[in-house]
């Protein structure tokens, strides 16, 4: 029986910090899959993850097919807007959620894994990572400030990642992450330069995909999915909107489950998909062959 078997691959999703999202559901997939995850959390969310992880708040999520729970085999502290802990404003590290953590920054999170794991260590990394300071507001009135942190932490986190992980891969290792179709036809309401920074993504996965695999023998690709309503997509002020928008105008009429990108995930991360990198890979129910709406949802 052809399957996903992951068994002895470790993977490092970047951008997991509860239960809803799409970051947690590839990393679940994966350890069905048999992988080990480790995950990187964005510091003012830390303690919050580990206390619904010790709590047992989110242990019906984590509940896996053999009636274990999802376990991460490390959560790594990780705000991938600064590359070096001297990239880092003084009032950002004195602040009491940063301090405590140790060195959060990509350059930390690489020579963590290598004080763990040794190098190479890696088999697969997720870059799950986004943030849109001024997401709520037209492309018009977006700040330079607000455009550029987009543009950072969206897309170039994806460069640094990869540019300072890539080294711990095993060859034929997989990196993965996750755009938006507003980063090829307009989305009124996703603005404040996130459609810019899913475009930069986008290009980006296909350069990378080049010189990383010349270099390392590893594939980048990246998951165009369909909207969700997490906890942090909220932010977009919309997205329930959103979704019953793509619900109504897909192929298949239904709204995307975050279980359907995360089996995606571990598909792309497997030998199963040994032949393909560079690529945009749509799962949205089928929504981005469309050409003109079936029908529209009030308020959108």
């Amino acid at each position: 029986m052809l399957s996903i078997d992951l068994t002895g691959k470790r993977a490092l999703v970047a951008g997991v910090a509860d239960d809803a999202g799409f970051g947690f559901a590839i990393a679940k997939a994966m350890a069905e899959a048999g992988a080990t995850v480790c995950v990187g959390t964005w510091p003012p969310a830390l303690n919050i993850f580990l206390n619904l992880l010790e709590r047992g708040k989110i242990d019906a999520a984590r509940r896996m097919p053999d009636g274990s729970l999802l376990s991460f085999e490390r959560v790594y502290p990780l705000d991938a807007a600064y590359d070096v802990l001297a990239d880092v404003p003084e009032e950002i590290r004195a602040n009491k959620r940063y301090k405590e953590v140790g060195d959060f920054t990509v350059e930390g999170l690489r020579q963590r894994l290598i004080a763990d794991f040794g190098e190479p260590s890696l088999d697969i990394m997720v870059h799950s990572l986004a943030n849109g300071p001024e997401v709520k507001r037209p492309l018009l009135e977006t700040s330079r400030g607000g455009y550029l942190t987009a543009v950072s932490v969206s897309a170039y986190s994806l460069v640094s990642i990869v540019s300072r992980l890539a080294p711990l891969m095993h060859p034929g290792g997989s990196v993965l992450s996750l755009t938006y179709m507003a980063g090829e036809r307009v989305v009124p309401g996703y603005g404040g330069g996130m459609s810019s920074a899913k475009a930069a993504l986008e290009s980006d996965t296909r350069t990378l995909a080049y010189e990383a695999g010349r270099k390392y023998a590893i594939r980048v690709n990246t998951i165009s999915a369909g909207p969700l309503a997490s906890r942090a997509a909220s932010a977009i002020g919309k997205i329930e909107r959103m979704v019953d928008y793509y619900a109504a105008n897909s192929p298949i009429p239904e709204p995307l489950a975050a279980r359907e990108v995360g089996t995606v995930g571990a598909f792309l991360g497997s030998q199963l998909a040994s032949g393909i990198t560079g690529t945009t890979i749509y799962v949205d129910k089928g929504y981005h062959s469309m050409g003109m709406a079936v029908s529209g949802v009030e308020g959108l």
